[in-house]
């Protein structure tokens, strides 16, 4: 039976950040555990390989449950399955969120999670290629730079956003987020800046240092109230590893209150239905979830003037030269070079909607696979009201989970929706796309009314990957951490991921989840200045 001090379940990008930051002590021993293989794959370093991880073994094949304000439908929810999370396998893009969102968070009880508290954090774990001031590091572990190629017709779409009526900013995580720009993108030199790059593998050669891929962690093992280690399984069958220290839930906001009920922790009633024997009530694992629903508006060129077309492979085989000598040309692109975040509403306080402005025709899951020259303005509605939850489906850790993020459930989410659909077609009715735009293709010029909007909503809503809060932190019972993300009721455990957010934040959220993870650092080695 092995023992380390520290045991972290779950290779993400919250993971690779802890084991790293908690390994700079040489008398410490940490155990890295993810459950996929090793980010080796030249796709994963590649940008714009990115577009080929729909369900891929890179991924988990989750689905939702039907979702009954979505014509039933069960959508495709890939979360990443290798080490570096989803740092490894999302679109790259550097995005922190409103100062907004922290402050609410200060408001719902976590007073230590105000803007003016994690702002540090960020500044600490970024290194910036061209942003230095007040806002943005330039010395931390994570890169962030500014696209090596952009396709000019983003550039019109940029200009189109804002012959639409939103401002134009240069830095979305400086003092406004609101207004359209171009993305900064946690790459480096052309190529992926993954969690697993930028933080874990600098710290590979320290012998303190473990890692293991390619095992699950069937439970936490809770012994007189404290976690003292995990069982697993790999090749040999099952294992016990020890944790002196602590143990630390690092596997997403799916993953994490997934494995706390298999252990016993979680809604007791939800247990005992499946057999499992409750260690500790926590009612709130599993509820809380929240999630990006966004809306692909989209429209055919008239010519050969975005990403992909009819001739791709020629054109693919092309990049694929540029990219090996020069580490330049699409290769390195995220497709979503530019976006924004706009207010649908006069009289709002904050944006209430992100557009992504992409040069190429996206689908659900996919880019281009109809064999077309086109452009895509997707949307979302920032702060969901709905509600979801997630629910096992067996007590064997095989079983994926019941999740359902509960779309449309608030009629806020619906009008905000439909509102940023209506912006996103405005967009691709600019002038300044007028002379390379064909048609609209979706939701089409037959979509007039209300009703027409809702319905193609429902038929074409899609997953943002977004998801949080299942394992909330706060001060109300329902509450699943603390301020310092220790599990209530349960010694030596805690949960460091984005499952932890109590509300979902203005934007994408790997950023703040390698903030949760810098922070968590801070608070289990007590170095607490960033």
């Amino acid at each position: 039976m092995k023992e380390y001090d520290y045991v972290i379940i779950g290779g993400g990008s919250a993971g690779c950040v802890l084991a790293a930051r908690l390994s700079e002590d040489g008398r410490t021993r940490v155990l890295l555990i993810e459950s996929g293989g090793r980010d080796l794959s030249p796709l994963i370093h590649i940008p714009a390989g990115y577009t080929k991880f729909g369900a891929t073994q890179y991924t988990w094949g989750y689905h939702t449950v039907p979702q009954k304000n979505l014509n039933g439908r069960e959508l495709l929810y890939p979360q990443a399955r290798v080490l570096g999370g989803g740092s490894s396998i999302n679109a790259m893009i550097y995005m922190r969120g409103a100062r907004s969102d922290y402050d609410e968070w200060a408001d719902l009880g976590c007073d230590d999670w105000s803007y003016e508290r994690v702002l540090p954090w960020f500044r600490k774990s970024e290194s910036n290629s061209r942003l230095a001031d007040e806002y943005h590091g330039t010395d931390g572990p994570l890169k962030v730079s500014d696209p090596v190629s952009m396709h000019p017709i983003t550039r019109s779409l940029v200009k189109a956003a804002q012959q639409a009526g939103i401002p134009f900013t240069a830095d979305f995580n400086g003092s406004r987020q609101e207004g359209v720009g171009f993305h900064q993108t946690t790459t480096f030199r052309g190529r992926r800046a993954s969690a697993a790059v930028c933080y874990l593998r600098p710290a590979l050669g320290r012998r303190n240092l473990s890692v293991i891929t390619g095992v699950t962690v069937e439970r936490i093992l809770i012994e007189a109230g404290r976690a003292t280690g995990v069982r697993l399984l790999d090749r040999r069958g099952a294992q016990t590893v020890r944790a002196a220290a602590e143990v630390i839930v690092t596997s997403g906001a799916i993953g994490s209150p997934k494995l706390m009920m298999l252990s016993g922790l979680g809604p007791a009633d939800h247990l005992r239905a499946h057999g499992i024997d409750v260690v500790q009530d926590i009612p709130g694992v599993g509820e809380n979830l929240q999630e990006h629903l966004n809306f692909p508006t989209t429209a055919e060129c008239s010519g050969p003037f975005s990403y992909y077309g009819k001739d791709q492979w020629l054109r693919q085989t092309w990049w694929a030269l540029q990219y090996a000598l020069y580490r330049s040309g699409p290769l390195t692109t995220n497709v979503g070079e530019a976006g924004g975040f706009a207010r649908t509403t006069p009289g709002l306080d904050a944006p209430d909607v992100q557009i992504h402005l992409m040069s190429a025709l996206v689908l659900p899951h996919g880019i281009n696979r109809v064999g077309a020259y086109g452009v895509t303005v997707g949307s979302n509605v920032l702060r969901p009201r709905s509600r979801g939850t997630l629910r096992l489906r067996s007590a064997d850790p095989a079983d994926m989970p019941l999740i359902d993020p509960n779309f449309f459930d608030d009629p806020y989410d619906v009008e905000h929706g439909l509102a940023g659909i209506e912006l996103a077609r405005e967009i691709l009715r600019a002038p300044a796309l007028a002379p390379l735009i064909k048609r609209e293709r979706m939701p089409g010029n037959e979509v007039r009314t209300r009703e027409d909007l809702l319905a193609f909503a429902r038929r074409e809503g899609k997953m943002d990957y977004h998801p949080v809060g299942t394992c909330r932190m706060g001060t109300d019972n329902l509450a699943v951490v603390d301020q310092q993300l220790r599990v209530r009721g349960v010694d030596n455990l805690r949960i460091c991921d984005s499952s932890i957010m109590p509300t979902q934040i203005s934007g994408n959220t790997n950023a703040p989840t390698i903030m949760i993870a810098e922070r968590a650092a801070a608070f289990i080695t007590g170095n607490t200045a960033a």
